[in-house]
């Protein structure tokens, strides 16, 4: 069935209220009642990936990451016009599913802000290199700029659940731009917001150059013998 493209911005929406929900709202709750713990945290994460690219997938790619987002658009897989509409779509639903949190939250709480743990530069380097990770796993199973089918679902989700597993000691374990941006917005966090902007959109575009070079390595070894 053929989706329009604002039947695909209402999934993005969608999508990224229900990531953030989950995902910092986890955090609130292990903060709260120390139930989930670390490895609970990452599996909570790697799970709603893994629902969503299942539920909105042929909708609407599931990128619900701008970084994503403007990663495909590097790889020349999504159209430039297109591209600011998704962001848009991914922040907003990235604030609403922020502001349940808070609603939801008793007490003071970060929301699940995503913050450095020894300084600007070293989480720089964290959100870099885990969002290059994600993003080139990402280009060599997503089917055009669509993230969709089980095993892109599995296999995404299970790369989510490792960086964030990784990550949370470290920088928060981000990777994405709307999900730092919103509770940073709705809690008051936003000293170090910009390296949860920076650090993703630099790994996922050097992750389009791996793929680039990976897929031109794999024409020249398989060029058919004169």
């Amino acid at each position: 069935m053929k989706t329009t493209f604002a039947q695909a911005l209402g999934a993005e929406f969608l999508g990224t209220t229900a990531l953030v929900l989950f995902c910092t709202g986890a955090v609130v709750v292990n903060e709260q009642t120390q139930a989930l713990g670390h490895g609970g945290l990452a599996a909570t994460c790697g799970l709603v990936v893994l629902v969503l690219i299942q539920t909105f997938g042929p909708t609407s790619g599931a990128h619900f990451n701008p970084a994503v987002t403007v990663g495909f658009w590097a790889a020349g897989r999504f159209a430039g016009w297109q591209v600011g509409p998704y962001v848009l779509a991914q922040l907003l639903g990235a604030l609403l599913g922020s502001g349940i949190v808070r609603l939801l939250t008793t007490g003071p709480s970060a929301l699940g802000a995503t913050l450095p743990a020894h300084g600007a530069g070293p989480a720089l380097a964290v959100e870099t290199g885990l969002t290059f990770w994600l993003m080139l796993v990402i280009l060599r199973v997503a089917h055009s700029s669509k993230e969709q089918g089980l095993l892109a679902g599995l296999t995404i989700g299970t790369m989510v659940g490792l960086a964030v597993l990784v990550g949370v000691p470290l920088s928060g374990g981000s990777m994405n731009p709307a999900r730092s941006l919103a509770p940073a917005l709705v809690g008051g966090h936003l000293a170090a917001a910009w390296v949860y902007v920076a650090g993703p959109l630099a790994g996922a575009l050097l992750a389009v150059l791996a793929d680039k070079l990976l897929n031109v390595s794999y024409l020249l070894n398989n060029k058919p013998a004169a």
